[in-house]
Order: structure tokens, then sequence, then C-alpha cells
């Protein structure tokens, strides 16, 4: 028996960011996303255009960074207090940490202290929020326009968190591949390969079903297709329009099964080491794919629609597509000593998302002694 799950009402395509204000349907809005300093350049001119489709804002928060922190969300959450009106739809315009911090400013509904208690404690779920979100991804390759939970960071106690609920399933996403369009290469290729480390760890995953593993596969596909050649070619709007599916299709695979041992393994080098979330939880993949090779048949068959019959050539071609878009597979080249590798995998099959991988520990270890 299996089900799947996704609330999400879909609209994608060239211009269908230009549905922002119907959407809205004149209702007060907070509008979260980059300001330019951290967003590239762009953001001032997305929000005049937000602007001119929906009216004022009633909160406009724009301080959000790469990983969002109890310090940052806290002003955030500071800044959607002080609007003039009650706010009835945030509008989340941005990468991932945008809408994940879209996600806190829900549950938060202006402070910010019953959400670190949740976190940290278990407890007040019954006190979070549950405003609605519209989001508008301008990266490809998170899948939070989808998916109901948000990655929260402690940076000074060096801890991640999960905000997770229902409730935080935005009701809308509008993914608009021109969005993408003008991103730097190493955005690109870091929130490409996040978009393939969600799309093959809904397959080697506990909770997998028939439908979460043929978006993946068609995620995988298009990720190992696209993602090189757009690289080489970052104007290519076809190759972002492919891209952009292929992150939405991975996003609603593990909107039902959530991640697994590669994510797992990715905290610690973001948190100790400041290795972008798409590179740290992509540099393992070949190595976790050959750990699961043969320990289920539907994921085999799953990975040889992806890869071929040849397994161990799939996790070689991983490797070489890891390598040609600049990003070691080598733990040690991100700044993780030899002598810590095996703890760190130890701890990460022991966390929640490493409990969601279907492999088996002495065959990981086999795999990292190879």
């Amino acid at each position: 028996m299996w089900r799947y799950r996704n609330p999400v009402e879909v609209r994608f395509g060239a211009g269908v960011f230009d549905d922002l204000g119907a959407t809205l349907a004149g209702r007060t809005y907070c509008l979260v996303t980059y300001d330019d300093a951290n967003g590239g350049g762009t953001f001032a001119e997305l929000t005049r255009r937000t602007i001119a489709m929906a009216g004022q804002p009633a909160a406009l928060v724009r301080n959000i960074g790469p990983n969002p922190d109890f310090t940052s969300l806290a002003r955030s959450c500071a800044l959607y207090a002080e609007a003039a009106q009650p706010i009835e739809v945030i509008v989340a315009l941005g990468g991932g940490s945008v809408i994940d911090a879209a996600k806190v400013l829900a549950a938060a509904d202006g402070s910010f202290d019953r959400v670190r208690t949740y976190l940290e404690t278990g407890k007040g779920a019954d006190r979070l929020g549950r405003t609605p979100i519209i989001a508008v991804p301008t990266t490809a390759g998170t899948g939070s326009e989808v998916t109901s939970w948000a990655t929260v960071w402690d940076t000074e106690a060096k801890k991640k968190y999960s905000l997770a609920g229902e409730q935080f399933y935005p009701t809308t996403a509008l993914v608009d591949p021109t969005l993408t369009l003008g991103l730097p290469r190493a955005v690109t290729v870091s929130t490409g390969l996040d978009a393939l480390s969600h799309a093959l760890e809904s397959i080697w995953n506990v909770h997998a079903n028939p439908v979460s593993t043929s978006l993946a596969e068609v995620a995988a596909r298009e990720v190992l297709d696209t993602l090189p050649a757009l690289a080489a070619d970052l104007g290519n709007a076809e190759l972002r329009s492919r891209l952009a599916r292929a992150s939405l299709f991975a996003g609603l695979a593990f909107s039902n099964t959530r991640t697994a041992l590669a994510h797992a393994l990715s905290y610690h080098l973001t948190l100790h080491h400041g290795v972008p979330h798409g590179i740290a939880c992509s540099f393992s993949l070949p190595l976790v794919m050959r750990a699961v090779t043969g320990c289920d048949p539907d994921c085999d068959r799953a990975l040889a629609r992806i890869f071929g019959p040849d397994l161990e050539a799939g996790a070689l071609r991983l490797e070489r597509l890891l390598r040609a878009l600049g990003v070691s597979p080598e733990a040690t080249d991100h700044g993780i000593a030899a002598r810590d590798w095996a703890n760190l995998v130890d701890a990460a099959l022991s966390g929640d998302r490493g409990r969601n991988f279907i492999g088996r520990r002495e065959t990981l270890i086999a795999a990292l002694a190879a």
C-alpha cells in the first residue's frame, strides 16, 4: 500500500509571474524577498513589478541571506510585525532561503519566539500561525515551493532544525523559468545539484512510492542532461525551463519522502565549513549510490531507468558530472578530515534523514573504504 499527496496549486511557464496580481486578488500581503546585495541585483526590479501588479505590500521583508538563522529570522519577524494592516497572505519571491523564511513568518505571525520555542522543545504547535503563502521561486533547485517544511539554522549553536506542518505548504506556486535567467554559474550549479539530490534521495528512501519515484526519475534524467549544458550556456532559455521543471518534479517527489543520507551528511559541512547547501548535499551522491546498489530491487530498477543497467557506471557518471561542474566528490576536499569522515557518516545515519536511507551501514562503510 502507498499514498501520495501534494495540495499546492502549481502554475508553470514563462510569464506566470504576471499572474501574481490576480492570484493575490486584492488581499493585503507581506513581500519576502532579497535586497540586491543578497539577490544579485535583480530583486529591486522584481519588487517594482510586484508592486505594480499588486499594490504596496503591508510589510516588506528583504533581509534574507543564504541560510536563514535564528538571528536574522527574529529580525524578519519584527519587520513583519510592523505591518500597518493585518496580513492576509505572504508572497515569497526568491530562492529556497526566501521561501523557507516565508514559512517561518507564517508560523511566527509576528513573534519569532513561538517558532524558536517549538523548534527547540517540540512544544507549542497549537500556537503557530498559518498565514497562506504564494511561492515564486527564482532558482531551480530548492523545491520549497511544493513542500511543507523549512530549514532553520542556529548558527551559534551549530544546529539545524526543520519547521514542518501541513499549513506550511504554499497555497500556490508560480514557477516562471524566466526568473532564473541571469543567475550566475555558481548558483545555477549549486541549486541544480540540490534538485538532483532531491530526486535521487527520494528514490533510495524508505518512504518512496510509485508516484514520487516516477517524478524523481524524470527530474534526475533532466538534471543530468541539462545542467552541464546550462553551466556552459547560462542564457539558454530552453535549458532554464527544463531545469526549472526538473527542480519542480524533484520537489514534488521529495515532498512525500523527505530527503535521506546525502542531505544528512550535508548539514555538518554547511554549519562547520560554510559549504553551500547544493554542493554539500550532492558531493556524496556517487558514494551513496554505490552503497545502495543491490539493497532494494525497486530502487535498482529506478536507478537503471536513469543511468542504464550498469549502476557502477552510473556512479562513475555522477562523479564525472560533479568534477565537470567543479565539485569534488571527495569529502576531504570540502574540509572534512579523513579520520572524521566515518564518524560523520555514522552520525548522519542515526539522524532523521539518515534513517530514511534504505541502504545498509556495512555496505556504505565498504564503499567508503574502497
